[in-house]
């Protein structure tokens, strides 16, 4: 769920997200990459893509 400063939070980590609605729920889509080291999250609503970020893959702290 997207905060009153239209961020989201994974595992601590806090994305932001700009042009979200506030309060509302979106998809996340992550594509790991293992070569570069990075995953893609996409940001999603009702099927409009709302934006993409690249972060650490040890930034995320997933299995």
């Amino acid at each position: 769920m997207v905060n009153s400063y239209r961020k989201v939070s994974i595992n601590n980590l806090e994305l932001r997200v700009p042009s979200t609605p506030l309060h509302e729920r979106i998809q996340l889509r992550l594509i790991p990459d293992k070569e570069s080291g990075l995953t893609e999250i996409r940001f999603w609503h009702e099927d409009d893509l709302l934006g993409i970020q690249k972060v650490k893959n040890s930034d995320l702290n997933l299995v």
